[in-house]
């Protein structure tokens, strides 16, 4: 733990975490740990996509350092950021790692963001990470650094990082984010402040929904499902495009629809260069899940617009299917990281799964 006198907490305290909702547990531990002087060096916070993991990580780095609009500019779904990481991808690895990825809007706050085609936390990123951190803040007590889905790292960046953990310098809060937080080596899990974020409750979500103002708000809420960061940044037009192709390879991979129903879609993906298949398979396991709540008889689904189709869907699929198809997609979603190509990997999915 970090401890400072009364006299330099003051200085730095900023009041509350505004504006942050849900997880009010989490976010009442939090500035009870500024209140008292106690801060943990190291803290995880993991949980659902889009629960609000990051948003949380910089609101804390705001209360303690302030500055909140410059720390918030490295908020990684903003236009600009999310522009630079895809042009990343671009680059040869060579350039990648003579030029780590993070953001530092502000001097004492930076983030480091998975990087490359892969999408990892790398080993040239933890270095950097490594010898930033015994520098000393610019101004005030702390400075802060975000891991931002640590459980994206390589295990040479996983290792690396544990340097920084063993001995962090005094001066340095390290907050990483996860989705789950047993994805993570023990030893790096046991150094950390665990903070588990939950779904948004349905009033939570409607209040969200209200305050930012989207479009759509009934059809957010249900994909959404408790994720605040998912309905801020869901294209929707975008994702009922990749759905209707997810929707059509269910149905030839359950023979509901001849094979060549499969192939315009297959053709429109591999033209889409740019897309990654892990977008499709995001929408792909939705629709699983809601095959799966029409089995047990759950009323709710996030795809309620198309119930019809997946109730013809669900009574021509046995449950045994549906347990074959969701595991094969956990067996792609593994192979990701390994670039493999969308196209052929989904077709692959369909073949093998009208095969059973």
């Amino acid at each position: 733990m970090i401890r400072y006198t009364i006299r330099s907490a003051l200085a730095w305290y900023r009041g509350k975490l505004e504006d942050f909702f849900g997880n009010r547990a989490a976010v009442d531990a939090l500035e009870e740990m500024v209140r008292r002087q106690r801060i943990p060096q190291t803290l995880l916070f993991s949980g659902p996509e889009g629960v609000g993991k990051a948003t949380l990580a910089r609101r804390f780095g705001a209360l303690l350092i302030g500055d909140a609009v410059k720390i918030e500019r490295d908020d990684l779904s903003l236009e600009e950021n999310a522009a630079l990481i895809a042009d990343r991808e671009k680059w040869p690895a060579e350039k990648r790692n003579d030029d780590p990825l993070l953001f530092a809007s502000h001097p004492d706050f930076l983030t480091f963001a998975p990087d490359g085609p892969l999408r990892q936390i790398t080993i040239q990123q933890m270095r950097f990470l490594k010898d930033r951190a015994t520098l000393k803040p610019l101004k005030g007590a702390w400075r802060l650094f975000l891991i931002d889905q640590i459980d994206r790292a390589n295990e040479q960046a996983a290792n690396s990082l544990l340097k920084t953990l063993e001995e962090p310098p005094p001066h340095l809060i390290l907050i990483m984010t996860a989705r789950n937080p047993y994805d993570l080596l023990p030893t790096i899990r046991s150094r950390a402040v665990p903070f588990g974020l939950s779904r948004l409750t349905e009033d939570e979500m409607r209040a969200f929904i209200r305050a930012r103002g989207l479009d759509q708000p009934d059809r957010r809420q249900k994909l959404a499902e408790g994720a605040p960061g998912l309905a801020v940044s869901i294209d929707l037009e975008t994702y009922d495009r990749r759905r209707a192709a997810m929707l059509a390879l269910l149905k030839v991979a359950s023979g509901l629809d001849p094979f060549g129903a499969w192939l315009k879609h297959s053709d429109s993906i591999a033209a889409r260069r740019t897309e990654k298949l892990d977008s499709y398979l995001d929408a792909l396991y939705i629709l699983l899940e809601d095959l799966l709540r029409l089995e047990y008889g759950v009323p709710s689904l996030r795809n309620d617009d198309v119930r019809v189709e997946l109730e013809a869907l669900r009574r021509h699929v046995s449950f045994e299917w549906l347990r074959a198809a969701v595991a094969k997609v956990d067996e792609l979603v593994e192979l990701v990281r390994r670039n493999i190509q969308k196209s052929l990997a989904l077709d692959a999915l369909a073949v093998e799964l009208r095969s059973r």
